[in-house]
């Protein structure tokens, strides 16, 4: 037994098993890993952690829960090569038994694990336990963004994978979901949907989110600037970025979505210069409005529905009506998500 474990005989709680997903190997070989009890001077956090530790009187809960009721739930820890420990799971409580006074806390040892699966662990676990409520934009981009990076470095859910890189592909930033709440409910989709209760559409937005440079993402986390203008904005290369940035950080100019809209159609044209990218901010370069885009149906289709005795009109009437019915029918499936 390493020095740093001392034998423990803390039992599994019948819910703690219910915190991984049996499905996931990773997961159920976590649940069915023996407690030993570790030192906790002998834990480092993960790094690049994408959560932040509570605070406040969150903590000051935690603490006292602690200090009541002892540490309920292990830790899961994978051990390092100087025999010290890495926290994949359970930061916080960590912390909180540290602050309690405790020297040593129940923990799950798991050995041999490559990175990505590590990774796997502290995406799942951690947002089982969170709500995306506590997180802001960019901490939510950041963790789907390492999530979707390690599951398909594994080669796990191609089929999903590549749906989000075909919508990462996209032109549009449509169907952004921003209900305060995305972990309540269960989704038939997918595995990465079911997880964290959006789309595949919302999940790709949130992947182009973290494109951004970390003052986009502080404005965005700030309410500076709007979720649909920040989605547009990261589609620009990381140097025409800065130079949006530097002309915000001097100015009184804001990013709203015409404006963003209106720099990533420039950048797409040629280059965005720092005096095009002015012109936009401050409202001077008015974007010039889309042509409705040229559109005939194929005489071989309309003959499928439309007898040939029908006029013009009609038939047009006709389309209309169909097309309100089906983009109604789109509403209300993706107000049923939210």
């Amino acid at each position: 037994m390493p020095e740093n474990v001392t034998s423990g005989s803390f039992s599994l709680k019948k819910g703690f098993a219910s915190f991984f997903e049996p499905s996931d190997p990773v997961m159920a070989a976590a649940g069915k890993a023996g407690v030993s009890e570790l030192r906790l001077d002998a834990l480092r956090p993960y790094k690049q952690h994408p959560f932040k530790p509570y605070g406040g009187q969150r903590f000051d809960d935690m603490v006292r829960s602690v200090r009541d009721n002892g540490v309920i739930m292990p830790v899961i820890v994978r051990p390092l090569d100087d025999g010290d420990y890495e926290i994949l799971s359970g930061h916080n409580r960590a912390a909180a038994a540290k602050e309690a006074g405790y020297q040593t806390i129940p923990a799950i040892i798991r050995d041999g694990l490559t990175d990505d699966e590590a990774l796997l662990i502290v995406t799942e676990t951690n947002l089982i336990q969170r709500s995306f409520a506590d997180m802001n934009h960019s901490e939510r981009a950041l963790t789907l963004a390492m999530h979707h990076d390690a599951i398909k470095r594994q080669g796990k859910r191609t089929d999903l994978i590549m749906e989000i890189e075909n919508l990462l592909k996209s032109s549009t930033g449509a169907g952004f979901e921003t209900s305060g709440t995305m972990c309540q409910k269960s989704d038939s989709r997918t595995r990465m949907s079911e997880q964290y209760d959006m789309s595949s559409r919302t999940i790709a937005n949130y992947l182009r989110l973290n494109k951004l440079l970390r003052p986009h993402k502080d404005r965005l986390d700030s309410g500076e600037m709007p979720i649909r203008a920040a989605v547009a904005l990261s589609y620009l290369p990381e140097g025409e970025q800065k130079v949006v940035d530097d002309i915000l950080t001097s100015s009184p100019y804001k990013v709203d979505m015409k404006k963003a809209d209106a720099l990533r159609a420039a950048s797409e044209k040629k280059p965005l210069t720092h005096e095009t990218a002015e012109e936009i901010l401050s409202g001077a370069k008015k974007p010039k409005p889309a042509r409705p885009l040229a559109f005939k149906l194929k005489p071989k289709i309309v003959s499928q529905y439309f007898a040939p005795e029908r006029k013009p009109q009609e038939i047009e009437d006709t389309i209309v009506k169909a097309l309100d019915y089906y983009f109604a029918s789109v509403k209300t499936a993706e107000d049923s998500e939210n």
